[in-house]
Order: C-alpha cells, then sequence, then structure tokens
C-alpha cells in the first residue's frame, strides 16, 4: 500500500470513529472540551491586553482577513489576553463534516490552526515546528502512514 492510500485509509478510519462515537452518545473531543453555540474559539496569549490590536493582528488571523471576527480581553486574574475568533456567517459551531475534514477544506480547523499559531508569534515571536521525521529515506509502513498523517493533521485539530 503506497503512503499516501494508507495516510488517506487512516483519516478515514479516524472520522468514522469519530462518527461512531457521537451516534453512540459518546465525545470525539478530548476531556473537559465543550463545543459552545457562539462559535468563538480561545486562546490566552501571554501579553498585555493592549498589546492586542483587533485591527492589526497578529499574520496567521490577518491572513482569514473578513472571514472572520475577533475579540480581545483582558484574560482573568490579570493572566494575560484572550484573544477570541469565530467564523462569520457561522450560527453555531458545527465541528465540520467528516469530508470536509477528510479533503482538508475544514475552515474550523483552519481557525483553530490559525490561533494557535497567532499566539506563538505574539509569546516567542515566530511560530514554532518540529520536524518529527528522521532525516533520510525510510520505507512506508502502515503504522508509519498512520504516524506520519496525524503529525500532519495534528495543527488543524486540538484543543485550545
Amino acid at each position: 500500500m503506497s503512503p499516501g492510500v494508507a495516510a488517506r485509509a487512516a483519516r478515514a478510519g479516524g472520522a468514522l470513529v469519530g462518527q461512531v462515537r457521537s451516534s453512540l452518545g459518546g465525545s470525539s473531543s478530548p476531556a473537559g472540551a465543550s463545543r459552545p453555540a457562539s462559535g468563538w474559539l480561545a486562546v490566552t496569549v501571554l501579553c498585555e491586553p493592549g498589546a492586542l490590536d483587533p485591527a492589526a493582528l497578529p499574520a496567521p488571523l490577518a491572513e482569514l482577513g473578513d472571514r472572520i471576527e475577533v475579540d480581545v480581553r483582558p484574560a482573568p486574574g490579570d493572566k494575560g489576553t484572550e484573544l477570541y475568533a469565530r467564523l462569520r456567517g457561522r450560527k453555531a459551531r458545527g465541528g465540520g463534516s467528516a469530508g470536509s475534514r477528510l479533503t482538508g477544506n475544514d475552515a474550523e480547523a483552519e481557525l483553530r490552526s490559525a490561533l494557535r499559531r497567532a499566539k506563538q508569534l505574539v509569546e516567542v515571536g515566530e511560530v514554532l515546528a518540529v520536524d518529527p521525521a528522521p532525516h533520510g529515506k525510510r520505507s512506508a509502513t502502515p503504522s508509519g502512514a498512520v504516524l506520519e498523517s496525524w503529525t500532519k493533521d495534528a495543527p488543524a485539530a486540538g484543543v485550545l
């Protein structure tokens, strides 16, 4: 099986597991992750509230342009700044369909990734990246294809 086919099969399997969990009343989200009906996603950024200007957003969010709404608020307990963003024109978060996630067209995943990258730019000055694959040529294995698929998709998934 080629690595591309194995990766697509792994993504399809993951989407299927999420659909089954959802239909059985389980959650495909990690424990404690809630899905607010408002659609707002948030990250807490370690900076003064005045340091983030909604009119001059960090590059990852600015690239989304008019597709998003942004709000900036002081974090509780003087713990930095809360940066909120949501997709325009969406009344409630749906998490994207399995098809949109499989094809890489999940707008909400793109927004989650942009929020995480914006947080890194503000706090560290650059977007940190890890290259988990060793250098050189290696033969593809089914488990390796699954791992590489998850590693590639990880920036667009997860909990904020």
